[in-house]
């Protein structure tokens, strides 16, 4: 009875024989009063033919092609039939859709609204629809009742047999959306109840590493900024602030667009670890961008004593143990081995995050210190460290609320003085040649970036390592080289090292420099094949250039884009916000895609949209957050309580992740 139909089809309502007019489309019932079988004298097709009549008259109902009709009707059956109206010698219907009366049964083929599902793999449409119909007859009544009575009175909610009812045979449009409110408000209560109890359950735990940042502290780390902070930087900073000097671990998503500061916020925090003699983790998702951020650290952490190590893929067993001792572990999933163990780990901030599983971010809450006070709960327990999960792709509100609603989300949505904003653009290949020759004699630097590492058969598109050799041939008097994920680390490093020195002035790659690259002098960047782009990805690489004083350009090359794919490019053309640029990315591709379900842990809705819904996701967390603060226990709610363990059981290991 949750397998809810795909659409339903109007049949319209049941009109006399005497109203059908040639050109319209109608339903008509009657009674089978002859019916014959003959060839067609031209193409000698099967003809099949029934006379239908009713009190106002008779109408003919042909079929081409399917002899086996002549043993589905009966001289006598009531029928319903559905389909175009013509005249051919006389008035006779095409039907789309037909159905045989009799007994009991009611009309749920050819009249009305009737629901369409994709159909099980044994079953054929009319077969799946008349089981949910028995089922839904038979046992709507015993489905229980989620939402709490004064919820359903004061959102103005159907109850649950008639909305498990009218979802799948509602009597008219304002039926079926009455049905489909009430289950999405349902789905999203039972999401939002479990948010607010993960979120009750991390913050009465009282065994986080509570972190003291005084003033002297304060101005030592702020000291090592190398340019003053935003007002946005600066409101972030006290509410992180306030989250570690508590007892119960931090719990926050930072979210900002491309350039907003975010790693700056992020060393407050891992700086405020190692000030209180405690360690610090930063968890990237690739070894560029570890090694990035190892060179960022390196340069804010310059004559002092602080241990750093970088920790990537690879690496022996005897350097990952020796990285647990140090005051700042930087690192890729290799952080999350079994033989990295932690002295004291008080902070955890976790870059890119949706490109790590729910998984793999619980890991690396679990590798907090052991509590050894007497006093404590229990001698061999784990403290949770504070974490900080961050992304560069803006999460719209309502995705926020439904990926996000148990964490602190807090937005900068500032830029640093100095940021000049990207132009986009569309060109021509031959014109783009021409057009980054001139910003490279000027002394700029390019990024070329394209989806395939070498040229394919069965894929449409260019491939960086055919393209780099066509541009150091265009391009002769500067140096061109190629970056791809299947390089040696040692390659990359180097061949990336000479590109910040400015000795390479055009890098040719794939996405592998999607995030963590920092060149203030790449102006220019190239995107080939852009339609085989998300609209997000193309946003991280815009956002590789405008890092320094010089005017930048983003450049986007596409010749054989679909309609969405259009959609994706008129939307990126149209903006540089990426608050906008992903809701733009969600009404196209939808959330579920947007996010990756299985990865992410978006929930998967049958009833509700998070885009269209948004006043009920909105009511359903006001309403599961109070109940949740008045009732923890959810006594007064039990069936809501059985539903949402039901559902999320699987999930509650990984409470308070992100």
């Amino acid at each position: 009875m949750t397998y809810y139909p795909r659409r339903h089809y109007d049949r319209g309502t049941i009109r006399p024989i005497a109203e059908a007019r040639p050109g319209a489309a109608v339903t008509i019932l009657g009674t089978v009063a002859s019916m014959r079988s003959r060839r067609t004298a031209r193409r000698y097709m099967h003809l099949f033919e029934l006379k239908i009549e009713d009190m106002s008259g008779s109408i003919a109902a042909v079929w081409f092609n399917q002899p086996f009709l002549e043993r589905t009707f009966r001289v006598g059956d009531e029928v319903i039939v559905t389909g175009p109206v013509g005249v051919f010698d006389r008035l006779q219907i095409q039907p789309v859709e037909y159905e045989i009366l009799g007994g009991d049964r009611e009309p749920i083929h050819a009249a009305g609204l009737v629901p369409s599902y994709a159909v099980p793999a044994g079953f054929g449409p009319k077969a799946f629809r008349s089981l949910v119909f028995s089922a839904v007859r038979e046992h709507a009544a015993e489905v229980p009742e989620a939402i709490p009575a004064e919820l359903r009175a004061r959102r103005k909610l159907v109850g649950a047999a008639e909305a498990i009812g009218h979802i799948h045979f509602p009597d008219d449009l304002r039926a079926y959306e009455a049905a489909r409110r009430r289950l999405a408000y349902e789905e999203f209560l039972l999401l939002q109840t479990h948010l607010a109890l993960r979120r009750r359950s991390v913050r009465e735990e009282p065994v986080g590493v509570p972190l003291r940042i005084g003033r002297t502290l304060d101005f030592r780390i702020r000291a090592r900024f190398p340019f003053a902070l935003t007002r946005a930087q600066e409101r972030v900073i006290g509410e992180i602030r306030r989250d570690l000097a508590a007892d119960r671990p931090m719990n926050r998503l930072l979210q900002g667009d491309v350039g907003s500061g975010k790693t700056i916020v992020a060393a407050y925090a891992l700086l405020a670890a190692i000030g209180n003699r405690a360690q610090a983790a930063l968890m990237a998702p690739t070894e560029i961008l570890a090694e990035q951020h190892a060179r960022t650290f390196g340069r804010l952490l310059e004559r002092t004593r602080v241990r750093t190590a970088l920790l990537t893929g690879g690496r022996a067993k005897r350097e990952r143990e020796a990285a647990g001792e140090a005051d700042l572990v930087i690192g890729t999933h290799a952080l999350l081995e079994g033989d990295v163990k932690f002295r004291k780990l008080a902070v955890v901030v976790v870059d890119e995050q949706q490109k790590f599983g729910v998984l793999q971010r619980a890991a690396m809450r679990l590798k907090g210190p052991r509590l050894r006070d007497a006093g404590a709960v229990a001698s061999a327990a784990l403290a949770r460290p504070h974490t900080l999960v961050m992304t560069a792709t803006p999460i719209p509100r309502t995705l926020s609320m439904t990926l996000y609603g148990d964490l602190d989300v807090s937005i900068l949505d500032e830029l640093p003085p100095g940021r000049r904003p990207v132009v986009t653009l569309r060109k021509r290949e031959a014109d783009t040649v021409a057009f980054v020759r001139q910003k490279l004699r000027e002394g700029r630097q390019a990024f070329f970036v394209y989806p395939l590492i070498d040229d394919s058969d069965k894929v449409a598109a260019k491939s960086a390592t055919a393209m780099s050799a066509r541009l150091r041939a265009e391009l002769p008097e500067f140096r061109v080289e190629l970056l791809h994920g299947r390089m040696k680390p040692q390659e990359k490093d180097a061949i990336m090292e000479e590109f910040r020195s400015g000795a390479i002035r055009a890098l040719v790659s794939t996405v592998v420099v999607e995030v963590g690259i920092d060149v203030p002098n790449a102006s220019v960047m190239v995107i080939g094949n852009a339609e085989r782009y998300g609209l997000a990805q193309l946003h991280q690489l815009r956002g590789r250039i405008g890092r320094g004083p010089h005017e930048s350009y983003c450049v986007v090359l596409s010749d054989r884009a679909g309609e969405e794919a259009e959609a994706r490019l008129r939307a990126f053309l149209s903006t540089a916000d990426g608050f906008k640029i992903a809701e733009a990315d969600m009404k196209i591709r939808g959330p579920g895609e947007l996010f990756g379900t299985r990865q992410s842990g978006m929930p998967e809705f049958r009833a509700a949209d998070p885009v269209s819904d948004l006043q009920l996701l909105a009511w359903a967390r006001e309403d599961a957050f109070a109940l949740v603060e008045r009732d923890p226990a959810l006594a007064s709610a039990p069936a809501l309580a059985e539903m949402v363990g039901r559902k999320y059981r699987a999930r509650e290991s990984l409470v308070a992740v992100g």
